[in-house]
């Protein structure tokens, strides 16, 4: 049986040990981030099996970190972790994706049970979703993100697997802005400066591919990311 990956997202150090302590003695393997910024570089890092995340943490917010990670990956249970307990902060972490709440303080026992039934219903999800869909209609195009092919008019375009990537994320979220650090943190590895440029290569090359169709546009939504605009 292959080792559990936790991700603990958690500013209260001494919280984040008897976590730590308690999951190492199950056979977990967990890493910790002790603000939100830290721990979206962590995920796309490390892909863990699961995210255990504080609501309130400086840098960056429980909330905030979930609608990041949210933006390309749909499917690693996200369990947060509150002092909170107000009907619309639940409701805003589900909207945003996280799958289960466990309200401060809990109990050691509880938390492991909660990150295995998210882990048992996330497998029961993969294996519905290795058909995953990856023929999309884009305008007068269509992209099979499989083939990493780009059909228009009865020409075949074949991508680079970076092009692909970057392409499918666009669309799995078209009309809707994909964030450049996402992108960057989940195909390059990190955010710098260098691989931004590299990312603008590969989005210059996708709208020259994408050209043929006046209704089809990527822009650039000014220091935030990308937005594919499609009928």
């Amino acid at each position: 049986m292959e080792t559990i990956k936790v991700l603990l997202a958690e500013d209260e150090n001494n919280l984040a040990m008897i976590i730590r302590d308690t999951l190492d003695a199950q056979g977990f393997s967990i890493e910790i981030a002790p603000n939100g910024h830290d721990a979206l570089h962590k995920f796309f890092a490390t892909r863990p099996d699961v995210l255990v995340a504080d609501v309130m943490m400086p840098r960056m917010d429980g909330f905030e970190l979930v609608r990041r990670i949210r933006q390309t990956d749909h499917t690693t249970p996200v369990l947060f972790l509150t002092a909170r307990s107000a009907i619309d902060d639940v409701v805003h972490g589900f909207e945003l994706g996280a799958n289960d709440y466990l309200k401060k303080p809990f109990g050691m026992q509880e938390l492991i049970i909660r990150i295995k039934a998210l882990l048992g219903r996330a497998s029961m999800q993969s294996q519905q979703d290795d058909s995953r869909k990856s023929i999309f209609k884009i305008g007068q195009y269509e992209f099979n993100a499989q083939t990493q092919q780009l059909y228009w008019a009865g020409e075949t375009m074949t991508l680079s697997h970076r092009e692909s990537e970057i392409l499918r994320r666009l669309v799995e979220n078209c009309n809707e802005v994909v964030e450049t650090q996402i992108i960057l943190l989940e195909l390059w590895g990190d955010d710098t400066f260098f691989n931004n440029r590299s990312l603008q290569v590969f989005i210059t090359k996708l709208r020259h591919r994408l050209s043929h169709d006046p209704q089809v546009r990527i822009v650039n939504v000014r220091a935030i990311g990308y937005k594919l605009i499609a009928p």
